[in-house]
């Protein structure tokens, strides 16, 4: 009886430590009611322990079986070119945005994060004006995401708004023709700015293709298909937004390997002095060549009772051409004759296409 009463009593008090202090959420009254029963998980137990914080504005931060799930994604890391086109992008939109608004602007990379298509899509904050662009090169699609914030501010700045006044929104209406031309126009400059960012890398052209306010409309791959989400803010004094750009893999699959570098201009490990010194040595390589007069194909049986003595017949006359061979590749053709002491072959074609293409890719 007294080790079940300080079980009860230490139950008690860890329920008074990490409960409610009483029975609040628990299946009986005080410490009789802890014994036999089960604590129920409130709304946000659940969802820390699924991972869906909606508080955290970093994906990068999720946890429990959410971060399970997501661990299936591709890390940018593994990318790592991708960190250098983007910080070009932003230093290219500085000074392009400066141009476009005749206003102070400073643009910055708040992250660079994989994300999958489908989840990106629930995630947008609306309203927002979503640009589905073609990266045509790469024969895929991409999509910019311009959020209310940075579309109000923007069509104030252009418009001729004062500085030091917030840009007035106006919720629970559609996008104005006006605001979609002027909002057109600054995307076209990012999409130019981010074909300069790739341009060292490989040359791509990103062409608009459409307007959408809809997620459902902007559908560029499935929704379980991984992406690189880039977010960008653009700071106008006291206005700004942000800019969110999200690259399938699909899309980034093309030149895969040139973002795996470290560093621009990288090639893994080739050394242009030891190819140089390769190809010399390949040049003076001695190799067997074989003129062939003639083949044939004899049974078995004739071949093992070959004896001393026996003639076989040739498929060739004395103006027959022979082949000549390196291995299996055929070179050339040439008639035999006699030069001095030595039975010489004269060629009689140049080297054959198979012989050259097998040369080229050897040196390769």
């Amino acid at each position: 009886m007294t080790q079940d009463s300080d079980d009860q009593a230490a139950m008690a008090q860890w329920a008074q430590e990490h409960g409610e202090g009483d029975a609040g959420g628990w299946g009986g009254d005080g410490a009789d009611g802890l014994l036999g029963a089960e604590r129920i998980l409130n709304q946000d137990e659940i969802d820390s322990l699924l991972g869906f914080d909606l508080t955290e504005d970093d994906a990068a931060d999720r946890n429990g079986i959410r971060a399970i799930i997501n661990s299936a994604l591709v890390s940018y890391e593994r990318l790592p070119m991708l960190e250098i086109v983007f910080d070009r992008l932003v230093r290219l939109m500085t000074t392009s945005l400066r141009n476009f608004t005749s206003d102070n602007v400073e643009v910055s990379l708040d992250n660079i994060s994989s994300i999958r298509f489908g989840d990106y899509l629930n995630s947008i904050p609306l309203p927002a004006i979503l640009s589905v662009f073609r990266a045509e090169q790469l024969d895929n699609y991409g999509l910019l995401t311009v959020d209310s914030n940075l579309i109000y501010s923007i069509v104030d700045v252009l418009l001729g708004g004062r500085r030091g006044t917030a840009a007035m929104r106006i919720e629970g209406r559609p996008y104005t023709t006006i605001e979609r031309v002027l909002v057109q126009r600054m995307v076209e400059v990012v999409l130019q700015d981010a074909q300069a960012a790739f341009e060292p890398l490989t040359p791509v052209t990103f062409t608009l293709d459409r307007l959408e306010t809809n997620p459902r409309f902007a559908a560029i791959a499935r929704p379980a298909n991984a992406a690189i989400l880039v977010k960008l803010r653009i700071d106008m004094e006291d206005r700004g937004g942000r800019i969110e750009l999200l690259l399938p893999y699909a899309t980034l699959e093309p030149i895969r390997k040139m973002l795996l570098q470290q560093f621009m201009g990288e090639k893994f490990g080739r050394d242009n002095i030891w190819e140089g010194h390769l190809a010399t040595e390949l040049w003076t390589t001695q190799m067997e060549v074989r003129a062939v007069l003639d083949e044939q194909q004899v049974g078995l049986s004739k071949v093992l009772n070959l004896k001393v003595g026996d003639t076989l017949p040739l498929n060739a006359t004395p103006d027959s051409l022979v082949e000549l061979r390196a291995g299996t590749i055929p070179l050339t053709r040439g008639r035999m004759g006699r030069r001095n002491h030595h039975i010489a072959i004269r060629c009689e074609a140049p080297l054959s296409p198979a012989a050259k293409s097998a040369v080229q890719k050897r040196l390769k």
